[in-house]
């Protein structure tokens, strides 16, 4: 797993339309709940885990990489028009399985966490892949 170390992180930003929750619930029949929000609209759980998802599998473990599990808690709402800055961040190497766990955030232009959780991914491939030495 060369290349890969301990608090390495990749970041990313984007701010969700009032367009993509509408073509997002189009598309899966997903109402939302809202938490009890009146005149502006809750960012769909999917679009935060999407987000790591994208940071996952091309920044960091990156191409290659097998996502295998993730966790998720969403302590506070995120809003449509809001700036949302998902994190990923190794917290665990395990270079004899090819495992790497990593810390997932997703905080709002304020700074409030609006979703977290952890993901195992395999490195494996990126050895095939590759050529990286573990």
């Amino acid at each position: 797993m060369k290349g890969l170390q301990l608090g390495q992180q990749a970041s990313a930003s984007r701010i969700f339309t009032s367009a993509d929750v509408a073509q997002y619930r189009a598309l899966s029949s997903d109402s939302g709940l809202q938490f009890g929000m009146k005149g502006k609209t809750a960012v769909p759980g999917p679009f935060l885990a999407g987000m790591f998802s994208d940071l996952l599998g091309t920044k960091l473990p990156g191409r290659g990489t097998n996502w295998l599990k993730q966790q998720l808690r969403y302590p506070a709402v995120a809003l449509v028009g809001d700036e949302i800055t998902a994190t990923v961040e190794i917290i665990r190497l395990r270079p004899e399985k090819k495992l790497v766990n990593c810390r997932t955030t997703c905080i709002n232009e304020v700074g409030d966490i609006v979703c977290e959780g952890e993901a195992l991914v395999l490195v494996k491939d990126l050895v095939q892949v590759f050529g990286l030495e573990s």
